[in-house]
């Protein structure tokens, strides 16, 4: 494998530090950039990120921001009628090579040379990652005592997905905000919660660094 392979975390419209962390990366034409959805929503441009992970080529996965935007679309929703703000503003603003872009996004990025899998949610424990659903893949967060996916705000006590996770493959996931990377055995969460203040995170293979900028502002909420 040449290159490297350089994933990093929810972007959230937060354009200039993707463009700080892009720069201190100096992706070449012989790297891999795998961004792990919710490029878009929350944060000031949308349409800049998007701008940039074009520009670098990157592989941009589907998140649950990008797949409900896509919905609003496919449901020909007004912008009026939808209900949450940041989601109605995206809407708004996105051109129609944006809206190509997001309904090109793969669900899931598989490297087999690393068994390595990247997502953007992650997955249900004891079910073949391949057969799971954008529903579950975009959106889990935790399991709840039934063993079913649920959101960490519906079930506070609920653990989360990556402990109860025994590989292969390794996933790769954002997400679930925290304040720090989340690495377990078989799994590193890197939405580091640049959004509302924290970090934009990159992970790179094959050498497992971490490299981080700073979010200049709560942006959100």
């Amino acid at each position: 494998m040449n290159g490297r392979i350089i994933a990093i975390g929810d972007i959230h419209g937060c354009h200039q530090e993707f463009a700080e962390l892009l720069e201190l990366l100096k992706p070449t034409k012989d790297d891999r950039l795998i961004l792990v959805g919710d490029l878009v929503n929350r944060g000031p441009d949308s349409c800049k990120v998007i701008d940039l992970a074009r520009q670098h080529r990157a592989i941009s996965l589907l998140g649950n921001h990008e797949l409900r935007l896509l919905n609003y679309r496919k449901n020909k929703t007004p912008a009026a009628e939808i209900d949450r703000k940041t989601d109605a503003d995206t809407f708004q603003k996105l051109r129609p090579e944006d809206w190509l872009y997001l309904e090109s996004m793969p669900l899931t990025h598989y490297v087999e040379a690393l068994n390595t899998v990247f997502a953007h949610g992650g997955f249900l424990p004891n079910e073949p990652w391949q057969r799971q659903p954008a529903s579950i893949v975009t959106r889990i967060q935790s399991i709840d005592a039934d063993g079913r996916a649920c959101k960490r705000s519906d079930s506070p006590d609920s653990p989360p997905w990556a402990d109860l996770w025994n590989g292969p493959p390794f996933v790769i996931y954002g997400h679930t905000p925290r304040p720090d990377v989340y690495k377990l055995k078989w799994s590193v969460g890197i939405d580091t919660a640049c959004v509302m203040g924290g970090h934009l995170t990159a992970y790179i293979l094959p050498e497992k660094r971490f490299v981080q900028v700073k979010s200049r502002r709560r942006y959100y909420p």
